[in-house]
């Protein structure tokens, strides 16, 4: 699994905006317009989980990192790093493991670039799943 600076590189796909697709999309009500054209959420997913590759993919082609299912990553749950810094680590331990990118059942909120959330690393739900990453060995 990537650990969450990974994660989120590979999300933001070299993006700064609220959404990996390079958009701002909330508009003056305080609606994700147009998230339906990169993410399964609570408000277009029927309820349950789609198949991968049905919404648009990010700017590097990378599909469904928003939405979808919550994706696990390698790290331990911990405080953010207040200053800036390159492929920062996790804690070595602890109790529940990040999780990023929403499911099919959360509201657009949570489905941004930037969201994090932790559950207990043993977790077992429908909304939670994982992306395996390949990294070169050394």
């Amino acid at each position: 699994m990537p650990t969450e600076a990974q994660w989120e590189y590979a999300c933001r796909a070299g993006t700064t905006t609220t959404f990996n697709f390079g958009k701002n999309i909330i508009n003056s009500d305080y609606e994700y317009t147009n998230l339906d054209e990169i993410a399964w959420y609570y408000e277009n997913s029927g309820g349950q989980t789609h198949e991968v590759g049905q919404k648009c993919p990010n700017n590097w082609g990378i599909y469904d990192m928003l939405g979808n299912i919550r994706e696990w990553c390698r790290d331990w749950s911990g405080n953010c790093l207040e200053d800036s810094v390159t492929d920062p680590k996790g804690p070595n331990h602890g109790s529940d493991r990040v999780i990023r990118g929403g499911s099919w059942d959360d509201f657009g909120n949570i489905c941004r670039s930037a969201n994090r959330g932790s559950w207990p690393g043993n977790w077992k739900d429908k909304r939670f799943g994982f992306r395996l990453a390949l990294v070169p060995i050394d």
